[in-house]
C-alpha cells in the first residue's frame, strides 16, 4: 500500500469528515444515488432488500442506514417488521423514519442475538476497523439471521475515474492528473467475501452490472461534486477540476449523444 493510499483510506475513515460534512446530511448521499436513475438495467435495490428478507420475521436493524431509504422501503412493505436506524451522523439521521440512534458499527448498542436480520448497505468501507464490525453484526444477529451487505467492485464506474484523471491533468498541464478518491476501495466487491467470511458461515455474492447513459452533464457533475468532503484528498484544485469535467463531458455528449460509465455493484447475503 502507498503513503497515498494509507492517506486517502484514512480519509475515507474519518469521523470528523464523515459526521461534519460528508453525511452531515443526506444531500452528497443523494446525488450519488440519483445517477442510477440513467442505469440500464433498472435495480430496485431496495425491493432486492425485501426480496431478500422475505423469510425474516421480528426486527431488522440497518447499521449505517445514512439517508433511510432502505427502512422508508421496508415500512412501505413490511409493515410487521420492528425496524432501527442507526448511523455515526446525528446530521443524517434527521429525516430517517423513527426509532433511530447514534451509534458505531464497532460497539453497537444491542444484546448479542437480539435481532433476525441486519443491513449494512454501502458503509463497511467508512469503518476503520472492518473485521470488528463484521464480528459485531455477527454478534447482535439471532443464529440463522441474515445480514445483507453491498458495496461496488473494484471496476465499478471506471469511466469516471479517467475523466478525473484526464480533467485533473489538464489543469495541471500533464497527461495523467492524479486519481480521484475511491470510497468502496477498501471493501469492494473483491474483497468483500473474505472479509465477511471471517464472521459467517456462508456468504453470497450477488452482481448487479449495468450501464449509465446520461446526455446531459449534470448528473456526472453533481455525482463527482459529492465527493467535495474529500477534496483536498485529491491533491488537485477541485472545482477546477470540476469544471474541466464538464467541458469532458459536454464534448462527449455532443460527439457520441451520450456519456457511458459502466456499473458493478453487488450485495453480499451472509447467513449466520
Amino acid at each position: 500500500m502507498t503513503d497515498r493510499s494509507a492517506e486517502q483510506d484514512a480519509a475515507v475513515t474519518d469521523r470528523a469528515i464523515l459526521t461534519g460534512s460528508a453525511y452531515r446530511t443526506g444531500r452528497d448521499l443523494a446525488a450519488r444515488q440519483s445517477i442510477y436513475q440513467w442505469q440500464t438495467p433498472r435495480y430496485d435495490l431496495p425491493g432486492i432488500v425485501v426480496e431478500q428478507l422475505q423469510g425474516t420475521r421480528g426486527s431488522v436493524v440497518d447499521v449505517g442506514c445514512g439517508n433511510g431509504k432502505f427502512i422508508e422501503r421496508l415500512r412501505q412493505d413490511r409493515s410487521d417488521l420492528r425496524l432501527l436506524g442507526l448511523d455515526v451522523s446525528l446530521g443524517i439521521l434527521a429525516g430517517v423514519p423513527r426509532p433511530v440512534a447514534v451509534a458505531d458499527a464497532v460497539q453497537l448498542p444491542l444484546p448479542s442475538s437480539s435481532v433476525d436480520s441486519a443491513l449494512a448497505l454501502h458503509m463497511l468501507y467508512h469503518v476503520e476497523d472492518i473485521a470488528a464490525a463484521v464480528n459485531e453484526l455477527a454478534r447482535v444477529v439471532k443464529p440463522g439471521g441474515l445480514v445483507i451487505v453491498s458495496t461496488n467492485s473494484d471496476r465499478d464506474k471506471a469511466e469516471l475515474d479517467g475523466l478525473w484523471e484526464r480533467a485533473s491533468g489538464d489543469i495541471l498541464g500533464v497527461a495523467n492528473g492524479p486519481g480521484r478518491i475511491s470510497l468502496s476501495a477498501r471493501f469492494s466487491l473483491e474483497k468483500a467475501p473474505s472479509l465477511l467470511g471471517a464472521g459467517f458461515g456462508k456468504v453470497e455474492t450477488i452482481e448487479l452490472p449495468g450501464t449509465i447513459a446520461v446526455r446531459s452533464p449534470e448528473p456526472v457533475i453533481a455525482h463527482m461534486r459529492s465527493y467535495r468532503a474529500w477534496a483536498d484528498q485529491h491533491a488537485v484544485p477541485f472545482e477546477e477540476t470540476i469544471e474541466r469535467a464538464r467541458e469532458i463531458v459536454t464534448d462527449r455528449i455532443e460527439e457520441a449523444g451520450a456519456f457511458e460509465i459502466g456499473c458493478l455493484g453487488g450485495m453480499l447475503v451472509c447467513t449466520r
